[in-house]
């Protein structure tokens, strides 16, 4: 599926970060996704005819093919959906309404791996063998973690989307991500418990590239500062959860850390509250999408969030601009929005650099090594030396229950005080 941005606004006569409009239908199965990142069943962006240049008249610019590889359907699907939306809402922004560089129209095709490698793989093969010289999206680590090496081979530019395992970074020159990474979840979760030596932690996890990637990265951060860290790994498919929230339970760790992605949170966060795990540990987790905060039931107020983004923590001129343009659209900006307006942001930046053109993706790269920008979130810096994506995160609290459940930011972590170390660039 293939979709242009073509607008029927000028750069004069739009307004920044106004939403792309809609096209053709899509069927989109949502994991929780029809608002923004955090439900719904919504239809993706499309406008012109698939294929045109920009102006309608002859000597038109040769348009920028982007290829969008995300779970439009699947377990991650509510987070894909966010992604989109907010990839529509940034190349608006970011182009100033026109859907253009230097008079290069931005089309995208989006393809849907459904949270599965080896489709991501063949999505990837797929837009590359017809032109495609920029990939993006990447909902789940694994994606990310195969699609990478298939854009270093062919030479394309990918810039991964919310896959947050570390490993994506230094992954390879062509490999860039447009959201936070593993590390600077834990970096977050550590400034909850301050001198972590002597003490024991726990990792509840699901046993994927995301779980994994969350276990090494609590062993890197909180193991380095002296502490003792076990893992609870459930397999992805698990739907009986208890017996690893007894075994969370058992373990009678100092801290229990929880990453957990999918639809399957609200049997975790109910087998805990019954094994009462909140009554004997302190947790933390991150904050998901809108849609499951009221999953939290009481232990909400208890529990210590890390968070990436949540709708209104930043405060800034671009989050206002996206705000507008995702609610304008009908949806509601949630945890992973940001994503996909940064990636927006990232390669309308290399485009433009690079006068419109996308052919020399070696020029993309250089064009985004070391780029300091405005973004959602604040201030954000692409590292040159591994690509890691520099930004801000936010310790947060959780009031208030069922659809009352409100979030506030409690502190704002520095991109400096969560970055990750340097990691040396491979392939």
């Amino acid at each position: 599926m293939r979709s242009t941005t073509a607008l029927t606004r000028t750069a004069s006569g739009a307004r920044p970060g106004a939403a792309l409009p809609d096209g053709p239908a899509r069927k989109l199965a949502a994991v929780a996704a029809c608002a923004l990142l955090a439900a719904g069943c919504a239809e993706a962006g499309t406008a012109g005819t698939a294929g045109t240049a920009s102006g309608g008249g002859g000597g038109a610019k040769t348009p920028v093919k982007v290829g969008l590889v995300y779970s439009r359907t699947g377990p991650l699907a509510a987070y894909g959906k966010q992604y989109l939306d907010g990839f529509k809402a940034g190349l608006s922004y970011a182009t100033k309404g026109t859907g253009e560089v230097d008079g290069h129209r931005i089309e995208f095709e989006e393809q849907d791996d459904a949270g599965d490698p080896a489709k991501a793989v063949s999505a990837a093969k797929d837009l590359i063998g017809k032109g495609y010289k920029v990939l993006a999206g990447s909902t789940a680590s694994g994606v990310a973690l195969q699609v990478g090496p298939i854009a270093s081979q062919n030479k394309v530019l990918f810039i991964s989307g919310p896959a947050a395992a570390d490993k994506v970074t230094g992954l390879n020159k062509y490999t860039f991500r447009s959201g936070r990474q593993s590390y600077q979840d834990i970096r977050t979760a550590a400034s909850f418990i301050g001198d972590a030596k002597g003490k024991k932690v726990a990792v509840l996890a699901q046993d994927n590239a995301f779980g994994q990637a969350n276990v090494a990265a609590v062993k890197a951060v909180l193991g380095a500062q002296g502490a003792t860290v076990e893992q609870v790994l459930a397999p992805p498919s698990a739907t009986d959860l208890t017996p690893f929230a007894t075994q969370a339970k058992t373990a009678k760790p100092d801290l229990l850390f929880v990453a957990w992605a999918g639809d399957s949170a609200s049997a975790l966060w109910t087998a805990l509250n019954q094994q009462d795990v909140f009554a004997d540990t302190k947790v933390v987790t991150g904050l998901d999408l809108a849609a499951s905060y009221p999953l939290f039931g009481p232990a909400g107020e208890k529990i210590s969030f890390l968070n990436h983004y949540f709708d209104g923590a930043a405060g800034t001129p671009v989050e206002k601009a996206m705000t507008e343009a995702v609610t304008a659209g009908g949806g509601r900006p949630d945890i992973f929005t940001p994503d996909g307006f940064t990636a927006a942001q990232m390669i309308v930046h290399a485009v433009e650099s690079n006068h419109g053109s996308a052919e020399d993706t070696s020029a993309l790269v250089k064009a985004l090594e070391g780029w300091s920008f405005d973004g959602v979130k604040g201030r954000t810096t692409v590292r040159a030396e591994d690509h890691a994506l520099l930004q801000p995160m936010f310790q947060v609290r959780l009031t208030g229950t069922g659809a009352a459940a409100k979030p506030s930011v409690e502190k704002t972590l520095t991109a400096d005080e969560v970055a990750p170390p340097v990691t040396p660039m491979a392939g």
